[in-house]
Protein backbone atom coordinates (compact mmCIF):
# COMPACT_ATOMS: atom_id res chain seq x y z
CA UNK A 1 0.00 0.00 0.00
CA UNK A 2 1.59 3.45 -1.51
CA UNK A 3 1.55 6.39 1.25
CA UNK A 4 -1.57 7.90 -0.02
CA UNK A 5 -3.37 4.66 0.57
CA UNK A 6 -2.00 4.55 4.09
CA UNK A 7 -3.01 8.24 5.08
CA UNK A 8 -6.45 8.02 3.44
CA UNK A 9 -6.87 5.10 5.40
CA UNK A 10 -6.23 6.37 8.66
CA UNK A 11 -8.46 8.93 8.18
CA UNK A 12 -11.59 6.59 7.02
CA UNK A 13 -11.00 4.81 10.24
CA UNK A 14 -10.94 8.04 12.16
CA UNK A 15 -13.54 9.77 10.30
CA UNK A 16 -15.47 6.59 10.80
CA UNK A 17 -14.98 6.33 14.73
CA UNK A 18 -15.60 10.06 15.43
CA UNK A 19 -19.02 9.44 13.33
CA UNK A 20 -19.99 6.39 15.27
CA UNK A 21 -19.06 7.75 18.75
CA UNK A 22 -21.10 11.08 18.02
CA UNK A 23 -17.55 12.58 18.95
CA UNK A 24 -17.26 10.99 22.63
CA UNK A 25 -13.97 10.03 21.80
CA UNK A 26 -10.79 12.27 20.35
CA UNK A 27 -8.72 9.36 20.93
CA UNK A 28 -8.58 8.32 17.46
CA UNK A 29 -7.59 12.06 16.49
CA UNK A 30 -4.79 12.31 19.14
CA UNK A 31 -3.26 8.87 17.91
CA UNK A 32 -2.64 9.87 14.65
CA UNK A 33 -1.47 13.40 15.34
CA UNK A 34 1.99 14.10 15.40
CA UNK A 35 3.26 15.91 18.73
CA UNK A 36 3.63 19.19 16.68
CA UNK A 37 1.00 19.63 14.36
CA UNK A 38 -0.21 22.60 13.45
CA UNK A 39 -3.87 22.54 13.89
CA UNK A 40 -6.45 25.37 11.92
CA UNK A 41 -9.82 26.10 12.00
CA UNK A 42 -11.96 29.13 9.79
CA UNK A 43 -13.12 30.20 12.82
CA UNK A 44 -10.20 31.17 14.43
CA UNK A 45 -10.65 31.46 17.83
CA UNK A 46 -13.35 33.83 17.54
CA UNK A 47 -16.21 34.87 19.56
CA UNK A 48 -17.86 31.64 21.59
CA UNK A 49 -16.03 29.24 19.54
CA UNK A 50 -12.32 30.39 21.34
CA UNK A 51 -11.40 26.90 21.06
CA UNK A 52 -11.21 26.61 17.62
CA UNK A 53 -7.92 28.69 18.22
CA UNK A 54 -4.92 27.63 16.16
CA UNK A 55 -2.75 24.66 17.88
CA UNK A 56 0.83 23.83 17.37
CA UNK A 57 0.72 20.52 19.75
CA UNK A 58 -1.29 17.40 20.15
CA UNK A 59 -1.07 18.43 24.15
CA UNK A 60 -2.94 21.22 23.84
CA UNK A 61 -5.35 19.99 21.38
CA UNK A 62 -7.37 18.46 23.46
CA UNK A 63 -8.49 21.90 24.11
CA UNK A 64 -10.33 21.73 20.72
CA UNK A 65 -12.21 18.53 21.23
CA UNK A 66 -13.32 19.79 24.75
CA UNK A 67 -14.48 22.72 23.34
CA UNK A 68 -16.06 21.44 20.97
CA UNK A 69 -17.91 18.46 22.38
CA UNK A 70 -18.67 20.17 25.50
CA UNK A 71 -19.84 22.86 23.12
CA UNK A 72 -22.13 20.92 20.58
CA UNK A 73 -23.40 17.45 20.43
CA UNK A 74 -22.71 15.80 17.21
CA UNK A 75 -25.78 14.34 14.87
CA UNK A 76 -23.52 13.09 12.66
CA UNK A 77 -20.26 13.82 10.79
CA UNK A 78 -20.55 11.93 7.30
CA UNK A 79 -17.70 12.10 5.01
CA UNK A 80 -18.05 11.67 1.20
CA UNK A 81 -15.21 11.31 -0.63
CA UNK A 82 -11.19 11.51 0.33
CA UNK A 83 -8.72 12.91 -2.33
CA UNK A 84 -5.19 12.58 -1.84
CA UNK A 85 -1.70 13.65 -3.65
CA UNK A 86 1.29 13.68 -1.79
CA UNK A 87 1.39 13.92 1.79
CA UNK A 88 -1.67 15.88 1.12
CA UNK A 89 -5.31 14.74 1.68
CA UNK A 90 -8.87 15.94 1.61
CA UNK A 91 -11.70 15.06 3.06
CA UNK A 92 -15.59 16.36 2.08
CA UNK A 93 -18.76 15.89 3.40
CA UNK A 94 -20.69 17.51 5.98
CA UNK A 95 -21.34 17.36 9.46
CA UNK A 96 -24.15 18.53 11.82
CA UNK A 97 -24.48 19.59 15.63
CA UNK A 98 -26.48 20.63 18.33
CA UNK A 99 -25.41 23.97 20.51
CA UNK A 100 -26.08 22.56 24.54
CA UNK A 101 -26.80 25.86 25.22
CA UNK A 102 -29.51 27.08 22.80
CA UNK A 103 -30.73 23.48 21.85
CA UNK A 104 -30.31 24.88 18.23
CA UNK A 105 -29.17 22.41 15.26
CA UNK A 106 -27.30 23.60 12.10
CA UNK A 107 -25.87 21.36 9.42
CA UNK A 108 -22.56 22.74 7.08
CA UNK A 109 -20.83 20.91 4.56
CA UNK A 110 -17.52 20.44 5.47
CA UNK A 111 -14.07 20.42 3.91
CA UNK A 112 -10.85 19.19 5.99
CA UNK A 113 -7.40 19.29 4.74
CA UNK A 114 -4.54 16.90 6.20
CA UNK A 115 -0.81 17.11 5.55
CA UNK A 116 1.15 13.79 6.83
CA UNK A 117 5.02 13.08 7.75
CA UNK A 118 6.38 9.94 8.03
CA UNK A 119 2.64 8.57 8.56
CA UNK A 120 1.70 11.07 11.13
CA UNK A 121 -0.48 14.01 10.96
CA UNK A 122 1.28 17.31 11.08
CA UNK A 123 -1.12 19.82 9.32
CA UNK A 124 -5.13 20.13 9.33
CA UNK A 125 -6.94 22.98 8.36
CA UNK A 126 -11.02 22.79 8.62
CA UNK A 127 -13.58 24.56 6.52
CA UNK A 128 -17.14 24.83 7.18
CA UNK A 129 -19.87 27.59 7.19
CA UNK A 130 -18.80 29.56 10.23
CA UNK A 131 -22.07 31.74 10.41
CA UNK A 132 -24.16 29.19 10.78
CA UNK A 133 -22.18 27.92 13.72
CA UNK A 134 -22.57 31.24 14.95
CA UNK A 135 -26.35 31.51 14.50
CA UNK A 136 -26.60 28.10 16.38
CA UNK A 137 -24.87 29.49 19.57
CA UNK A 138 -26.79 33.07 18.99
CA UNK A 139 -29.72 33.46 21.62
Amino acid sequence: MGQEAANVGQLREAYRNWHESKGGSADHWMSICDERIDFRSLADGVEKLEFTQRYKSREDLAEYFDGLTGSFDMIHFTVDEFVAQGDRVVAIGSTAWRSKATGKEFETPKVDVWRFKDGRAIEFFEYYDTAIVQAALAE
